[in-house]
């Protein structure tokens, strides 16, 4: 039997992943986790991947209304042994606990680079100019 070799991550870990995202989150909305920085911070977790033997979870968060973000995932990757303690109680349906990392979601960032540079003028001609050939193309048909 010949195993894929897709870098896709499977069902299965789509889902725990999702699991592990919502447990986190639980956690965090909480307080549960005693630390200056992070009780004054909204954080978001925007995704949560698995490794395929789902023994490592890492988490893509955004500190919001924060300038610098490396001072909350420094937090976070502090107190990831707690969170993975606390995660225990909602999690019980797994063989392992995951253990977690943190990491700065940049996504965001990425979708406003690409935007800005759709919404740029010589993007917008270059458009208008296609546009213009396909209308011109159509009319002769």
């Amino acid at each position: 039997m010949v195993k894929a070799t897709s870098s896709a991550p499977s069902q299965r870990m789509l889902r725990v992943g999702e699991q592990v995202r919502a447990a986190i989150t639980q956690v965090l909305q909480r307080g549960e986790v005693r630390d200056d920085l992070l009780e004054k911070t909204v954080v978001s977790i925007s995704e949560v991947r698995m490794s395929p033997d789902l023994k490592m979870a890492t988490a893509y968060v955004t500190p919001l209304g924060v300038a610098d973000h490396t001072q909350t995932i420094d937090a976070l990757n502090r107190h990831a042994k707690y969170i993975r303690g606390r995660l225990g109680a909602q999690l019980r349906q797994m063989k392992y606990m995951p253990e977690l990392r943190f990491r700065d979601d940049t996504s965001f960032d990425n979708y406003q680079k690409i935007d800005a540079l759709l919404r740029s003028p010589e993007v917008s001609r270059d458009l208008g100019a296609s546009a213009g050939k396909v209308s011109e193309d159509k009319d002769e048909e």
